[in-house]
């Protein structure tokens, strides 16, 4: 994989509490709970816990690799708020990929999202863990309501020191395969045809995250927004 990132606070926020890390093998994104203590902190963790399956020799399992780092970066999470209770709450969300050999392990918790575009069309890889859609799931809204609810960034399950059900799956990838990573600072305030069109238009990595940040700035971005663009080559 060949891979670009940025991330920026946005036009609202005084602070960034989005974590993200892109290297060879290793894609994550990690957005820190707002309006709870220490979200910062939270993500940076979760970050810096999956950083070193970026190095070494690639792991034979990497769904499971990618579980036991945020595990453990859940239980350093749990400790920190035990250790100051002023930061009782502190969590974050997660959505990594990890290629090993022929394989991309996808790991999700949270609703910072994952996208594949293969062959020009632009699919969703991840479901949010939101209350919104849980409304959408029971036909209570459509897609289309959800993105505008005033409790869109509710989110329904964290890393957060305590338990979470995280989702996982394993990719086959073709080479020509794009790949993005985003907090809701993208996906909550850009289309999804705009985020297709831009990541059609800017074969170069780096130019496509710093035209999908312009479209959040464009929107007002009220919220810290980061992006990675990841190709995979034969």
């Amino acid at each position: 994989m060949r891979a670009a990132m940025l991330s920026h606070v946005g036009l609202v926020r005084s602070n960034n509490e989005d974590s993200a890390f892109a290297g060879r093998r290793l894609l994550v994104i990690a957005d820190g709970i707002g309006g709870l203590p220490a979200g910062e902190l939270a993500s940076d963790l979760i970050v810096k816990m999956l950083a070193p399956l970026d190095d070494g020799p690639e792991p034979e399992h990497p769904l499971a690799s990618l579980r036991e780092a945020v595990e453990a970066a859940n239980r350093q999470i749990r400790e920190t708020a035990d250790a100051e209770p002023g930061r009782e709450g502190m969590g974050s969300t997660v959505t990594s990929l990890l290629m090993a050999s022929e394989q991309i392990a996808l790991f999700h918790v949270g609703d910072s999202r994952a996208y594949l575009m293969r062959d020009g069309a632009l699919s969703q890889l991840t479901k949010d863990d939101t209350y919104v859609q849980t409304l959408v799931d029971h036909g209570v809204l459509t897609p289309e309501e959800a993105r505008a609810h005033p409790q869109r960034s509710v989110v329904t399950q964290a890393v957060q020191g305590d338990e979470f059900t995280p989702s996982g799956a394993i990719l086959s990838p073709q080479a020509g395969d794009r790949y993005l990573l985003c907090s809701d600072g993208l996906s909550d305030y850009v289309s999804e045809e705009a985020i297709a069109a831009t990541m059609r238009t800017y074969p170069d990595q780096r130019e496509c995250v710093e035209g999908l940040v312009q479209h959040a700035l464009h929107a007002g971005a009220p919220d810290n927004v980061s992006v990675i663009i990841a190709d995979v080559s034969a």
